[in-house]
Formats: C-alpha cells, structure tokens, sequence
C-alpha cells in the first residue's frame, strides 16, 4: 500500500483548511443557544488536530487566525469571546498536564479566563444586552452556571487527554 509522506506544504494545506470549518463553525453560533459555548470547543478539538499535525508554531498561528476572524465576522460574540480566551488551551495543555496539581492550574486558568473575559464584555465593550441577561438569572443561577461551565470544561480536557481520540484522529 503506498503512504503518502506529510510535507510542510500539505500540513499547511490542512491548517487552512481547518481554519476555515472552525471559522464556519463560529458563523453558524449564532443559530443555537447552546452554541455559544459548544463551538468554542469544537475549534478547540479542531485546534488539537492542527497542533498534532502542524506542530505547535502552526498551531498558535492557526489560533490568532481563527480567533481574529471569529471576532470580526462571527455574530454571536460571546462565542467569539470564549474562543479568544480559551481557544488557546489545547496548545497550552500539555505544559499545565506537566505541573504539580494540574487540574487546580486548570480550574485558576479556566476561571480567571472566563472572568477577565465578562468582565471585558460587560465593562469594556458595553454588551448591555448580557448584563440585562445577568440580572434575570440571578446570582444562584450564575454559580450554577460557573460551575457547569467548569465540569464542561474539565470534559474538554479529558477529551483532549484520550489516547483512543489521539489514534483515531491522528
């Protein structure tokens, strides 16, 4: 059976390629609620494959690339938000899998991450329409919330940890 050998031209090819879809993705966010927070995480799977295939230089510019055209062509910006605060976390997971006590590193990475950036939104750029969606739901709600948010992303982590997705997608 013949194999093809990976060139830096076809990993390259791949990159964009995948960029694309994830740009595609963070488009579609807007149609679903729930998107807001699922697409983000299904460019992080996507940001995996690049970073398994194209190495980790790829990967971060994969990353800005993505990131920067989800903020300006994406209608659902908090999506787009989520992206640029976190999207960068398959890149970085290897380095925090490395430390003592990983899973708090994790969580201060996550929280922090998910703070800075409400904080920004309601702050900075004004989304008022997310204040207003704040203040209906209550402060039980919001922990709730955060706390769904934290074991949402301890799954992504655990998915981007399984040796089984690393075969079967690399």
């Amino acid at each position: 059976m013949n194999q093809r050998r990976s060139t830096p031209a076809s990993r390259m090819a791949l990159g964009g390629v995948l960029a694309a879809v994830a740009v595609v993705i963070m488009s579609l966010g807007g149609l679903i609620p729930v998107a807001t927070y699922v697409c983000p995480m299904l460019c992080a799977v996507l940001l995996q494959v690049v970073l398994m295939t194209c190495g980790k230089r790829v990967a971060w510019a994969w990353y800005g690339a993505v990131a920067l055209l989800s903020v300006l062509l994406s209608p659902d910006k908090e999506a787009a938000a989520v992206l640029v605060f976190l999207g960068y976390y398959p890149i970085v997971k290897p380095r925090l899998d490395g430390t003592r006590l990983p899973w708090l590193w994790k969580g201060l990475l996550f929280n922090a991450s998910i703070g800075v950036m409400y904080f920004l939104l309601l702050k900075l750029f004004g989304m008022a329409e997310l204040g207003e969606e704040f203040a209906e739901f209550g402060l039980v709600m919001l922990l709730v919330l955060l706390v769904m948010g934290n074991v949402t992303f301890f799954l992504l982590d655990r998915l981007l940890s399984l040796k089984k997705f690393r075969k079967r997608v690399f």
